[in-house]
This record gives structure tokens, C-alpha cells and sequence, in this order.
């Protein structure tokens, strides 16, 4: 970046920005994602959960067996850059989360779950009851 558009940004209040699509600036490569061997469940949704989603998530970790040290959380636009994984499970809350066009999920035997997002599961007799089906059709 110009040393101008630098100093254009620092007096705007900008420290930090984020490309919306990077792939279209000519010779960007995305760097790969690869996941620890212990992340077993792979949360895709545009919010992080916290507080009370927090804990609806923990819950329902504990249902198929794993624990928070085994999950973590992605972006849906982090999603295309997933590299190398051990994932047994993938869980896509919202509905900017989808699995077409990821070769690194497709070619995977991977569990998935759909789901709106977490805080609209949380306290919705029907979207709970919708993912525990879910869940179940794998066991």
C-alpha cells in the first residue's frame, strides 16, 4: 500500500481493515486453513458464540460426545480456505453457511449439521428438536 493511502487511513481512525473478496485482487493466493488434529467439530456461522449461545453450544458438544477443546469456529467466507482437517463433524448455523462449493468438505466423510444460527436455536423447542434429528440420523 502507498505510503498516501497509509497515512489516508491512520487519519480517518482506520488501524485495521479486512478485503471483502480478496480473490479478486490480481495474484492473491488465499493461505490454507489446516485445523488441529484435535478440532473434531468445525462451527461455520457468521457469529462466534458467546454468553448463553455459549452454552446452549456446550450442551449440545456434549450430546455427540466432545467437549469445547475439540470445536472451533469459521467464518462461512473463512470457509474456502480450509485446508487439511480431522473433522468428524461440521456444523453450518445461518443462512450464509453452505457446504457446495467446498472440495475440502464434499470429499470428506464428514457429519453435517444445518441449522439457523445459534442464538435463534437457543429456546426454540422446534429448531432444537430439528437439529437433534439430525444429530441422531448419524448415530
Amino acid at each position: 500500500m502507498f505510503i498516501n493511502q497509509k497515512y489516508y487511513l491512520q487519519e480517518m481512525g482506520i488501524s485495521t481493515w479486512e478485503l471483502i473478496h480478496p480473490e479478486k485482487i490480481l495474484g492473491y493466493q488465499a493461505s490454507q486453513l489446516d485445523l488441529p488434529r484435535s478440532c473434531k467439530l468445525l462451527l461455520v456461522s457468521p457469529i462466534c458464540p458467546e454468553g448463553q449461545t455459549a452454552l446452549m453450544f456446550e450442551r449440545v458438544l456434549k450430546s455427540i460426545k466432545l467437549c469445547l477443546d475439540d470445536a472451533l469456529h469459521l467464518e462461512p467466507q473463512q470457509l474456502s480456505q480450509l485446508g487439511t482437517h480431522d473433522l468428524d463433524w461440521i456444523w453450518f448455523a445461518g443462512d450464509e453457511a453452505s457446504d457446495n462449493d467446498y472440495e475440502a468438505i464434499n470429499n470428506s466423510k464428514v457429519k453435517r449439521l444445518h441449522s439457523p444460527l445459534l442464538q435463534d436455536i437457543d429456546g426454540n423447542t422446534e429448531q432444537r428438536r430439528a437439529l437433534w434429528l439430525q444429530i441422531c440420523s448419524y448415530s
